[in-house]
C-alpha cells in the first residue's frame, strides 16, 4: 500500500512538518484539527463551542478532500484544554456526528497549538 498525502483546500494549512490527512489503503488518518479560521489562519472566537464547531468543519473538509465523511469515521480523539469544557464539546459534536457514532477517546491536556481549547483528529474509511 502507498501512503498518500490528502490535501485540502477548505481546511487550515498545516502549521508544521505534518500533514492534514493521509490516506493508505481504504482508509484515512487526519492530524488534529484545531478551530482555525482556514481564510485568516487564527483561530475563531467565541470559545469552546465556537472553536469545537469549526475543529469539526476543518476535519470534514480533510476527510472530504480524501475520498471520505464524517459518516465513514470509525474513531476520534478529542483533546480539551479543560475536561469542564465536555459538556458543551459534547453537544456541538452530536451535531456532527447524529448516528453510527464512531468510537472516541477524549482527554484533557495541558496545553494545545496557538493556545486551543480543543483539537480533534479521526480514523475514516473511504468506503463506509
Amino acid at each position: 500500500m502507498q501512503k498518500q498525502v490528502v490535501v485540502a483546500e477548505n481546511a487550515p494549512k498545516a502549521i508544521g512538518p505534518y500533514s492534514a490527512g493521509v490516506k493508505i489503503g481504504e482508509f484515512i488518518f487526519t492530524a488534529g484539527q484545531l478551530g482555525i479560521n482556514p481564510e485568516t489562519g487564527n483561530i475563531v472566537n467565541g470559545g469552546i463551542e465556537t472553536e469545537t464547531r469549526q475543529a469539526l468543519k476543518n476535519l470534514r473538509a480533510v476527510l472530504e478532500a480524501g475520498g471520505s465523511s464524517l459518516n465513514n469515521v470509525i474513531k476520534t480523539t478529542v483533546f480539551l484544554r479543560d475536561m469542564n469544557d465536555f459538556k458543551t464539546m459534547n453537544a456541538v459534536y452530536a451535531e456532527f456526528f447524529t448516528e453510527n457514532f464512531p468510537a472516541r477517546s477524549a482527554v484533557q491536556v495541558a496545553r494545545l497549538p496557538l493556545d486551543a481549547q480543543v483539537e480533534i483528529e479521526a480514523v475514516s474509511t473511504i468506503n463506509g
